[in-house]
């Protein structure tokens, strides 16, 4: 069977979980999963339950910038470095060393300028033909969408930090 490419996108909660879950579900099918983050610090709970699985690889930048609209030039530029070599990193293991490739909050990445989306749309066009791959983060191009197999928007209706209540661990991180 190819390897299929999916987005979950949009402005609601629930983007890295669906990748979340689709990690552990294709570790417990005996698949490799690289599971790679952009704009995150690697402390989140589902990075620490993901660690503890033997078939599932975590990638993150070892520096944290925050959010892209706090950082100054200077971090942004670092920041462009670090996850553009994040990512070229994680494309050149995933194409011997994972049947499943993470990229949570790439698409972000790609809207900020972080990384290069020409470059994630050259590797997604040759890819290994057996590699799935989930992009998450808000607003998709419509280059990253055409290329894409499945598109899945998350929508807010209703959201509890609307009212200030703010992120509570193991439910939104």
């Amino acid at each position: 069977m190819p390897g299929l490419i999916h987005i979950y996108c949009g402005d609601g909660k629930g983007k890295t979980t669906a990748a979340v879950g689709l990690s552990v579900r294709a570790a417990g099918a005996g698949k490799r999963v690289l599971f790679a983050q952009f704009f995150k610090d690697g402390s989140s709970s589902e990075i620490k339950i993901l660690e503890q699985l033997p078939q599932v690889q975590t990638d993150i930048c070892k520096t944290h910038y925050g959010f892209y609209k706090r950082m100054d030039e200077a971090e942004r530029g670092q920041a462009r470095r670090d996850y553009t070599a994040l990512l070229e990193d994680v494309l050149e293991k995933a194409r011997d060393a994972a049947d499943l490739l993470v990229l949570d909050e790439v698409i972000s990445a790609c809207n900020h300028g972080m990384v290069p989306e020409n470059r994630l749309l050259e590797f997604l066009e040759e890819k290994p033909k057996n590699l799935e791959v989930v992009l998450t983060g808000r607003g998709p191009s419509q280059a990253l969408v055409a290329m894409a197999d499945y598109v899945t928007e998350m929508k807010k209706e209703k959201h509890p930090f609307d009212r200030g209540i703010p992120a509570r661990k193991g439910i939104e991180f």
